[in-house]
């Protein structure tokens, strides 16, 4: 992995910079659609080629339990089993430790865990954790971590963070044993909402050494203030030369603060997730396409979008999907929210590289919130990403 940090924009830390990935390159800042189990919700991988994503990321925890990961390895690895050309970011299995909490027992060593599909018994470690990952081929590798809720009281941020140091070691061991020098890995950053623990944890992490690393314990239930803070706290503590990824934090507006303070990566299941429940984005904010007002409106989800939905759907059309309950509006909201996500990634770059990146977040996150909010969404168990 190469990663080259380019234009800094003035009056932020936001930046533009080229993640090399085996030979794949990705302009940064990039959002990354969530393919959870080697499938972006409805979307094929030309799909997603059409829409622009050069990266998505897929889930080391389903991939392990369905189909396995020897199956995938057998079958060519996960990029020619979902025929995917881009690159690929498998999270560890981590995030179930905290969204399986009634399923699962964290001990020293790994996790304990009984399957959400029929009950059966695993122990997940850091070096199983690699191993599924290299047997999954993925491009990045995420360290398996523990995932600290919110609230959470000092001293048990403190346990989980230092559990998570040293699976960082383990994991960052076992990842060097597997390596044929083809794939990055990245440790994640915990410590709950607490400036020291978290700066703490991101020195134990550059002192052991990632190609990249990640925000962790973030956007699970914290005051926004609360989250800008501790992002801009990774700023200060990360290697400038190392991409930055801030995991699960998705909506647009978020996106542009994160942005400015210093982060490149970013992933989220908001586009296909309220897609699912008829809620469209766009650059200047979100509707619920199920909403009356669109039963007779012949225009499109949005003018200014190039995606092929808008060129060739209507409002009307697509309200009519959901109406009579066809999964076509789903796929067809998913396509369009995608490409929304990753036009705004591409006018992101582009105002950072121009110098006006300040006055674009500004612009654009009142536009965005200037609108009704999204549905509400179904709740999904285990939760995506």
């Amino acid at each position: 992995m190469q990663f080259r940090a380019r234009e800094r924009s003035p009056s932020t830390r936001g930046r533009t910079g080229t993640l090399r990935l085996a030979g794949r390159d990705i302009e940064t800042p990039a959002f990354m659609p969530v393919g959870t189990r080697a499938s972006v919700k409805t979307l094929s991988s030309w799909d997603l080629e059409e829409s622009g994503a050069r990266i998505v990321l897929a889930n080391t925890y389903h991939l392990y339990l369905r189909p396995g990961q020897e199956t995938i390895r057998r079958l060519g690895g996960l990029h020619r089993f979902m025929d995917w050309s881009g690159a690929i970011l498998t999270d560890s299995g981590g995030y179930q430790v905290f969204s399986l909490a009634e399923l699962r027992a964290v001990l020293p060593d790994g996790v304990r865990f009984r399957s959400h599909l029929d009950g059966s018994e695993h122990f997940f470690t850091p070096e199983l954790s690699m191993e599924v990952q290299h047997a999954l081929g993925s491009d990045v590798a995420m360290a398996f971590d523990i995932c600290t809720p919110y609230p959470c009281a000092r001293d048990e941020a403190r346990r989980q963070m230092e559990r998570t140091s040293a699976w960082a070691e383990r994991s960052r061991a076992r990842f060097r044993e597997l390596s044929d020098g083809r794939a990055a890995l990245f440790g994640i950053v915990q410590g709950g909402v607490h400036p020291d623990l978290r700066s703490e944890s991101a020195a134990r992490l550059v002192s052991i050494g990632f190609e990249g690393y990640a925000l962790g314990g973030l956007a699970v239930g914290e005051p926004a203030p609360v989250r800008w803070e501790m992002v801009e706290r990774g700023d200060a503590d990360l290697p400038e030369e190392r991409p930055r990824y801030l995991m699960g934090v998705g909506q647009p507006e978020d996106i542009l603060e994160a942005v400015h303070r210093g982060c490149d990566l970013f992933d989220c299941v908001l586009p296909t997730r309220g897609a699912r429940h008829g809620t469209v984005y766009t650059l200047a904010g979100r509707f619920s396409i199920k909403a009356r007002i669109h039963a007779e409106d012949p225009g499109p989800l949005d003018p200014d979008c190039d995606c092929r939905v808008c060129g060739r759907c209507s409002r009307a059309y697509l309200r009519h999907l959901f109406q009579v309950g066809e999964p076509l509006g789903p796929r067809l909201v998913s396509h369009h929210n995608v490409r929304t996500y990753l036009r705004l990634m591409e006018k992101i770059r582009a105002a950072l590289r121009e110098g006006r990146y300040d006055a674009f977040r500004r612009r654009t996150r009142d536009a965005l919130l200037g609108t009704e909010p999204p549905a509400p969404a179904a709740p999904e168990t285990p939760k995506e990403g």
